[in-house]
């Protein structure tokens, strides 16, 4: 087992880009608590007694809006009920509006020891059309206060954003890495089903995203963050050495996590688990000590292609290898037959046994990986 992620559903209110699961009500936020703490203490059998948890990670939603006081009553029933590493990576998802210094001050006197604060951009005009509910000198205030307290920190920023010319995203790079942030997380942004954002392009209030534009942004980032000596170690996060995220490289890696929580995920090796998304019905549920949730048993086939998908995201690569051993010949075989094509077109590139997406391949690496998908063996 490697870690333990916590889903927190509460926002203050709706990024226009967002489709994950959270309320903007907060009445309910005592007993979703208490809601948490239980399901963490029913899935204990889950884990065995020799298991150590290597990374705690809250996100959301925004787990900022909780309570210092309630975020160390989640962690302390976490410590009570499980094997806790010496080493523990403890992060909090947090919002630069609810970084208040005395927040701060309080969040480290607690286990937690990594920040990941959602910036998105440094420019009024984005965060507006993003509707994020801190402005851009909020942003660099809570960096400057935070730095005081946290040595490990993240911060996310978006491009591919409508109208967000490319000075002006090469002004948030650099005013990112003025901040001496030792991680940054850097996505592009997407039109998600059902979302405001969606709703604004179709009305023609909000010009469409343009792919061109995000290739373009990507393309800037990768080349500055990599003069700027931060390794660029998974498709959309780059890291100083010794500072990658734990919990998102055990993700890549394919180890075993708890996901706690209304909408969060869970994967042991054979199976996948999800929780409902309705925090009323999760909460009752949990009253109950129920586990409201459904599991997916995954075949060969599953393990295959998620273990391609992520691999081929990062500087590990794919092992061809791991592929045999894990999944067998015929796997192992349909890989490099697939694979053949972007070899030539220096899209990937072997490393030994290791298949690697080229840097000319990497903003193209989720459509080679589905290529290299396999949908009908066993």
């Amino acid at each position: 087992m490697s870690g333990i992620y916590i889903h927190i559903p509460f926002c203050k209110q709706a990024c226009h880009y967002c489709d994950f699961h959270f309320s903007t009500s907060g009445k309910k936020r005592d007993q979703m608590v208490f809601a948490l703490c239980n399901e963490i203490k029913l899935r204990r059998s889950e884990i065995n007694d020799h298991e150590v948890i290597e990374t705690i990670y809250f996100g959301g939603g925004t787990p900022s809006i909780l309570s210092v006081s309630a975020l160390k009553f989640i962690i302390d029933t976490i410590y009570e009920n499980y094997l806790i590493s010496d080493t523990v990576e403890i992060t909090i998802e947090a919002n630069p509006d609810d970084l208040t210094e005395g927040y701060i001050k309080a969040l480290a006197s607690t286990e937690v020891n990594r920040l990941s604060i959602g910036i998105q951009s440094f420019f009024d005009e984005d965060l507006k059309l993003m509707n994020r509910a801190h402005n851009d000198n909020e942003a660099k205030t809570c960096l400057s206060i935070a730095s005081k307290y946290f040595d490990n920190i993240s911060i996310d920023l978006i491009y591919g954003i409508p109208g967000m010319s490319s000075e002006r995203w090469r002004e948030n790079i650099k005013i990112a890495l003025e901040t001496n942030v030792p991680h940054i997380s850097s996505y592009a942004l997407t039109v998600e089903p059902n979302t405001a954002l969606s709703s604004f392009i179709e009305k023609g209030v909000i010009s469409p995203v343009k792919d061109e534009l995000a290739q373009q942004h990507f393309e800037i980032l990768v080349d500055t963050m990599e003069k700027a000596d931060f390794e660029y170690y998974e498709f959309s996060n780059f890291g100083r050495p010794g500072y990658f995220s734990k919990n998102n490289t055990a993700y890549w890696q394919g180890k075993h996590y708890l996901g706690i929580g209304p909408s969060a995920h869970s994967y042991n090796g054979k199976e996948r688990s999800w929780n409902i998304k309705n925090n009323i019905k999760y909460i009752k549920a949990l009253q109950e000590n129920k586990l409201p949730r459904e599991i997916e048993e995954l075949t060969t086939t599953d393990r295959y292609n998620e273990y391609v998908m992520t691999g081929l995201r990062t500087i590990w690569g794919v092992s061809l290898r791991k592929v045999e051993d894990d999944f067998g010949l015929t796997y192992k075989e349909y890989l490099l037959k697939q694979a053949q094509k972007h070899l030539d077109e220096h899209l990937l590139f072997l490393d030994g046994d290791i298949l690697i997406v080229t840097k000319k391949g990497k903003f193209l690496s989720d459509g080679i990986a589905s290529d290299l998908f396999l949908l009908n063996l066993g």
